[in-house]
């Protein structure tokens, strides 16, 4: 019997490399602006920025980003993954520039917020043109390639930005991504070939502006409220507002004859059950990478390349067991590696649990190293779930799709496990700083930074300011460490009833998810899984 041919690129591990750069250009300058946010707000050395501007820097480009992500992929598969890729980088690059060269805070975060834009339109078509080029027997191990520079780029952001900081002027951890952007460019221009849709039917305006508005304002909503609390009518309104569009957003995609989404997909539970399981471990993931950094920088005074290198073992467990997941899904079938990755993933974030002010360091690192192994053995067999109950062609549906889930997810992570975390933290500490003047309570109460510089100026007495923050944040850590535990261990059991195992390469049947009304007949076949 003579083998299949391989129905990939020619050049489609080469195109794979060029996808993964541009992908870690746009995690990793997220992960570079933590570390630099102290010099921001240095009026000397930075731009004076307050804590509010600060927030905003980031918050700016997480609104963008995850409320165009959606519709960034599906104009993609319209008009042109390659297009769409290009025009992504460019606007990268300039934006990036505008940053490093930003006069002021408000400048910095509208240039942050036209990163955002570049970014949303760059991370789904990546993995479109992956399902593109290369053939579903390899599939899988390409997503899980392009899986593992995710997490590489969360890890080495730190690092790369506290190098930068020691040697350079803050501008530069943006900087940096202009010449690579440069590269991309041509290396885009040469290599990456050309694909859409090719019966992309008529646009569905509506549909594109009610996911961007319910998806901005949903955003907008749960950041704000962790920024300053959820108990403002206008973070309520916000949400509510959000979720009341984007289920307007669903009733309208249901009943149109081209829809940007079919959400009967949702129907399918190889495609929904990786969706939800990708929200849920960013939920937790990002929530719990939120609270380590104070836990390493504050209460265990590293700095920020020595909390960067602490991150290490995460990028290490990446780089090994992710591009291996593939192998692991074909032999032992992705149900059980996925249950595998969840339970690795729970005990690495639960291990923060049993944290101390003086835990041995070594701990801290074995836990970052458990929590990589587990999300390596996560996200490629979710994806490939995902992009193998789809038609190639429709390939940025799944991608935008998981992709916004996990911003949103993660922006809710961030707001809900940082309210947590804040609520317990005041709890705890108030009784110890009672006697403080007004102010200095009132900042020692806000966060345990506001702690550090009070204490700075109380001489002596500031020690028991500093034990008395240190063990409230360290209680409050081991709570918001169970919640997100536990969020993360919901997935097992929807895994296990949901997503498919090693013997079960079943994939959208028109019974379970029909084509849209008038397009039946031009449904292509779908491509088999991996």
């Amino acid at each position: 019997m003579q083998p299949q041919e391989n129905t990939g690129h020619p050049r489609r591990w080469v195109i794979l490399g060029v996808l993964v750069v541009s992908l870690l250009v746009v995690v990793l300058d997220n992960t570079v602006l933590n570390v630099a946010l102290k010099t921001l707000a240095d009026p000397e050395h930075g731009l004076g920025a307050s804590q509010g501007e600060l927030e905003w820097s980031i918050n700016s480009y997480t609104l963008v980003f995850a409320g165009l992500l959606f519709t960034a992929g599906v104009l993609g598969d319209r008009y042109g993954r390659k297009r769409f890729l290009a025009i992504g980088l460019a606007l990268f690059g300039l934006a990036s520039a505008l940053s490093a060269y930003a006069q002021d805070p408000a400048q910095l975060i509208w240039a942050r917020a036209l990163m955002g834009l570049g970014g949303a339109a760059i991370m789904p078509v990546t993995l479109s043109i992956i399902s593109n080029v290369f053939d579903p027997r390899e599939r899988g191990r390409a997503i899980a390639i392009w899986s593992g520079s995710v997490g590489l780029a969360i890890a080495i952001g730190p690092i790369l930005g506290g190098i930068l900081l020691e040697h350079f002027w803050w501008g530069s951890v943006f900087l940096i991504n202009v010449p690579v952007v440069i590269g991309g460019l041509v290396a885009v221009a040469l290599l990456v070939p050309e694909s859409r849709d090719p019966r992309p039917g008529k646009i569905d305006i509506v549909g594109v502006l009610l996911s961007v508005v319910g998806l901005v304002a949903l955003s907008y909503g749960i950041i704000d409220g962790g920024e300053h609390g959820f108990g403002r009518p206008v973070v309520w309104v916000a949400i509510a507002g959000g979720l009341a569009v984007l289920a307007a957003f669903v009733a309208y995609e249901r009943r149109i004859e081209f829809p940007s989404l079919d959400v009967r997909l949702f129907k399918v539970p190889r495609f929904a059950a990786p969706v939800a399981l990708i929200g849920l471990v960013f939920f937790a993931a990002l929530g719990v990478f939120f609270f380590s950094a104070f836990y390493l920088q504050l209460v265990r005074g590293y700095s920020p390349l020595e909390t960067g290198l602490m991150l290490l073992p995460f990028a290490v467990a990446q780089l090994v067991f992710a591009p291996r997941s593939a192998a692991m899904v074909k032999r032992y079938g992705g149900k059980a590696v996925s249950v595998v990755g969840l339970v690795l993933t729970a005990i690495g974030m639960g291990g923060f649990v049993f944290l101390g002010v003086n835990t041995p360091i070594w701990v801290v690192l074995v836990l970052f190293f458990v929590q990589g192994v587990g999300m390596a053995n996560i996200m490629p067999p979710a994806m490939e779930s995902i992009m193998s109950s789809l038609p190639r062609e429709k390939a940025g549906v799944g991608s935008a799709v998981s992709n916004t889930v996990r911003q949103v997810a993660g922006a809710l992570g961030v707001a809900v496990l940082g309210s947590v975390l804040a609520g317990v933290y005041r709890g705890e500490v108030s009784s110890a700083v009672g006697t403080l003047p007004d102010p200095a309570r009132e900042a020692v109460e806000e966060s345990i930074s506001g702690a550090y510089g009070v204490a700075q100026g109380l001489g002596p007495a500031g020690g028991a300011v500093i034990d008395a923050a240190n063990n409230a944040f360290v209680t409050a850590m081991h709570w918001t460490a169970a919640i997100g535990t536990v969020v993360a261990a919901l997935g097992v059991p929807m895994v296990l009833r949901w997503m498919p195992g090693k013997a079960d390469g079943h994939q959208v049947s028109p019974e379970e998810a029909a084509a849209p009304a008038g397009r039946a007949s031009e449904q292509p076949e779908l491509t088999p899984a991996s």
